[in-house]
């Protein structure tokens, strides 16, 4: 079965870290782009920050820059979204997706995870 697995959401407060981790089963993710998305309540999906398969990177989101990274870790067949200095607009449910090429852009992610939570706690 081919499947994307998120999992390093939680609970935290402002100015906290969390990595999240994304693991791919059934395929390798080290020829792909591999993007992450996030969700918060009320609000429509974003792009956030995007790797290609050469490691290299894209962000999409401002409001991430500077505190948020991606990389890859190919013998695990993973990818992390290193998340800094968090802020409560950084709330939502984060979302990996393999994209159907190496480089990155908006579009064209053919496989999804079911996201994981990262909640603020007050």
């Amino acid at each position: 079965q081919l499947q994307l697995v998120e999992s390093g959401g939680g609970l935290v407060q402002p100015g906290g870290s969390l990595r999240l981790s994304c693991a791919g089963s059934g395929f390798t993710l080290d020829t792909s782009a591999i993007g992450w998305f996030r969700q918060a309540p009320g609000k429509e999906s974003e792009a956030v920050l995007c790797i290609d398969a050469s490691g290299g990177t894209t962000t999409y989101a401002d409001s991430v820059k500077g505190r948020f990274t991606v990389s890859r870790a190919n013998a695990k067949n993973t990818v992390y979204l290193q998340m800094n200095s968090l802020r409560s607009e950084d709330t939502g449910v984060y979302v990996c997706a393999r994209r159907r090429y190496p480089y990155c852009d908006w579009t064209d992610y053919n496989y999804w995870g079911q996201g994981t939570q990262v909640t603020f706690s007050s």
